[in-house]
């Protein structure tokens, strides 16, 4: 090494980078392991039987698949995931349909208010669950909506379409006026031109959108254990909140950690789907105006 380069590599600003570099990346190993380890924990649990529950060993001693095994031949488990796949995809595909003319209506159309009327779409999403619980429950009692699935997606739909709705308005926004006026010329009526050219530019906002409601619907305990009473309405999260030990007293620690793995493996997977569905949806609306 001549001596110019060993000057320019004893330089304080190539030092000063390569701790900044050393720094964000001990920064985002201590990110990832804040994340990732409740989810190791719950599996190392999941993984444990007996005495060993009460341990706190990183890792298992005796590791067995006793638990799955438990939850894969209770009854109400597997109800409650068909329960959850059915309301989560229902109320899904159902804010998806009617957030996206709305959100193109809200977005394209000149109105008075609009603004206002935004603020108050978003401002239902905020609104705490546990102040319509009790009403609800009387309301789907009287009119025989009480344990039932379409008594869970329809305050579920209530919940998600605003947000979804925002979310769309958002990437609706984004996308020149050029593109419909051009289909429009090229003999596309209104309605289809906002099928062919603007659903799928705004792919990103959709898949964004039916991911964070599908998350909702799955994950959602208060209402599912307040509108509902039986194994046959109750989705997976209140089916879990009823697991008993094998014997009088015992907590099932072992059995609600691997159900609470089990179920957040669809998600996970879903993640992972949509973040590429994501990237391809950017690429192909990266359309300069």
């Amino acid at each position: 090494m001549t001596a110019s380069q060993t000057a320019a590599a004893t330089r304080p600003g190539n030092s000063g980078s390569m701790l900044k570099k050393i720094g964000l990346a001990v920064a985002v190993i201590l990110i990832v392991a804040f994340c990732v380890f409740p989810f190791y924990w719950l599996v190392n649990l999941s993984l444990k039987t007996g005495p060993e529950l009460s341990s706190s060993a990183m890792f298992p001693a005796n590791p067995s698949l006793a638990n799955y095994g438990a939850i894969f031949v209770n009854p109400d488990f597997l109800y409650g995931l068909r329960n959850s796949t059915i309301v989560a995809a229902t109320t899904t595909v159902l804010a998806l349909a009617i957030g996206a003319p709305c959100a193109y209506a809200l977005a394209r159309l000149r109105m008075s208010g609009k603004g206002l009327i935004l603020a108050g779409i978003l401002s239902v999403t905020t609104f705490p669950a546990i102040a319509v619980a009790s009403p609800l429950f009387l309301l789907w009692s009287n009119i025989g909506l009480y344990n039932t699935l379409i008594g869970l997606i329809l305050p579920y739909l209530v919940f998600t379409l605003p947000l979804a709705t925002f979310i769309m308005v958002t990437f609706f926004r984004e996308i020149p006026k050029e593109l419909e006026e051009a289909a429009e010329i090229d003999g596309l009526s209104k309605f289809r031109s906002f099928l062919r050219v603007v659903l799928p530019l705004s792919t990103p906002g959709i898949v964004t959108a039916g991911l964070l409601t599908f998350i909702f619907a799955w994950n959602e305990f208060l209402l599912a254990i307040t509108l509902t009473s039986s194994a046959s309405a109750r989705t997976v999260p209140a089916a879990i909140a009823y697991f008993t030990g094998s014997v009088q007293y015992e907590q099932p620690l072992g059995t609600i950690a691997a159900a609470s793995v089990v179920i957040s493996i669809p998600l996970i997977i879903l993640v992972i789907i949509f973040q590429r569905r994501i990237v391809g949806g950017l690429v192909a609306g990266g359309v300069k105006g």
